[in-house]
């Protein structure tokens, strides 16, 4: 077709997140005609990305590039981009974790990794925070068992379990578990109110404050803040880019990027509804949460950064360490409410000295393949 060429595509769901999952060896080599290959595949720059297969919603429009790895301790190689919705960018600051979940059924079906039953360890090299990450990916016959009786919150049905370790994910961006060296820092905002926020870097950097530190209970949905007139979500993002600075992510807050650091609002345990109707129980989560998805809340939480709370909730002194349930400080298993539901991550922490030691995390989740075949962008 003139003006156009064919990109193999393998579209699927992973965990509550959903794009492109391409062979490297399918784009071009240069890094600005592989990124213009991919705006022109998710239709971007354009807010409804009427033109390609973005869905106009930052958890619809990710891309994963994924190749064989020349490393010993991998398979392959996975790099992880946020497709711009109205800017023209692919932003490959940060790894998604939800999209991590189906590397292992995309190496699987292109043949990269021999499949076996009845379950199969992919060993996935993530470039963008320079971890191994391992999944285990159910196997029949010859192919991933994508049907199972396995549900995630934020997705409706079943599906087979995922599940994802984490290797040693503290440091993924920054180098460092805590990058400022401290528990606990205070930031000042813009209207003059100083602001106790904790700086943690596992699987994705992220910055924690309170919601009572606001005024506000966490337990809001993604609606109410995006419409609270107060400027809730500006608020965030103010909080989101002076972390940058701080954690040495960024020289200056206008240079900070739209996806990393991860910005999280947390509270004590409570009792809310869901933004579907659910109820979900105090008495079941360990701690309330709430986290943005670029420009707006995140429907329901990024496994990355439910790592990033988990661990946090878990380190003595942070501020979600102040608010989460002893039963989690004990059991070392952290149950997030968010808005959709709940997602529950088992976290390999020791102290050691002086310092806090991650191990691993992990985390399970579901990915079903949705569309196979070629699509077409702009030669």
């Amino acid at each position: 077709m003139d003006g156009y060429v064919t990109l193999p595509v393998l579209y699927m769901r992973g965990g509550t997140s959903k794009g492109a999952y391409i062979d490297v060896a399918d784009l071009p080599k240069e890094v600005e005609k592989r990124d213009a290959s991919i705006l022109s595949l998710y239709g971007s720059p354009d807010k409804r990305q009427i033109d390609g297969i973005g869905g106009a919603d930052p958890l619809t429009s990710k891309v994963v590039l994924v190749g064989l790895s020349k490393r010993e301790d991998a398979d392959v190689d996975y790099t992880f981009g946020y497709v711009g919705i109205d800017d023209a960018i692919v932003d490959y600051e940060g790894n998604c974790g939800n999209m991590s979940s189906g590397v292992g059924v995309f190496a699987i079906m292109r043949g990269m990794v021999t499949p076996v039953e009845p379950v199969t360890v992919v060993r996935i090299y993530n470039t963008n925070t320079d971890k191994v990450i391992e999944a285990h990916i159910p196997v029949k016959g010859e192919e991933p068992q994508v049907i199972g009786d396995f549900q995630i919150d934020g997705v409706p049905g079943t599906a087979s379990k995922i599940m994802l370790f984490f290797k040693k994910p503290g440091g993924a961006k920054t180098g460092k578990l805590l990058p400022t060296g401290n528990v606990k820092d205070a930031m000042v905002l813009p209207d003059g109110r100083t602001i106790e926020v904790s700086l943690v870097d596992a699987a994705t950097p992220a910055v924690f404050v309170r919601a009572d530190a606001l005024g506000y209970k966490g337990t809001e949905l993604p609606s109410d803040i995006e419409s609270n007139p107060k400027g809730l979500l500006d608020v965030l993002e103010i909080i989101r880019r002076k972390a940058a600075v701080m954690m040495g992510l960024a020289s200056t807050e206008e240079l900070a990027s739209p996806a990393v650091p991860k910005v999280c609002m947390i509270a004590s345990p409570q009792t809310y509804v869901t933004s579907d109707g659910k109820t979900i129980e105090a008495a079941n989560i360990d701690v309330v949460a709430r986290t943005k998805a670029l420009k707006v809340i995140h429907k329901a939480y990024a496994v990355t950064g439910g790592i990033c709370t988990a661990t946090a909730a878990l380190l003595e002194g942070t501020v979600v360490n102040e608010v989460v349930s002893n039963r989690a400080k004990e059991t070392k298993t952290v149950v997030l409410g968010h808005p959709s539901g709940t997602f529950s991550f088992t976290i390999d922490v020791t102290h050691e000295g002086t310092e806090y030691i991650l191990h691993k995390a992990g985390v399970a989740r579901t990915a079903r393949p949705i569309m196979d075949g070629v699509a077409y962008v702009r030669a």
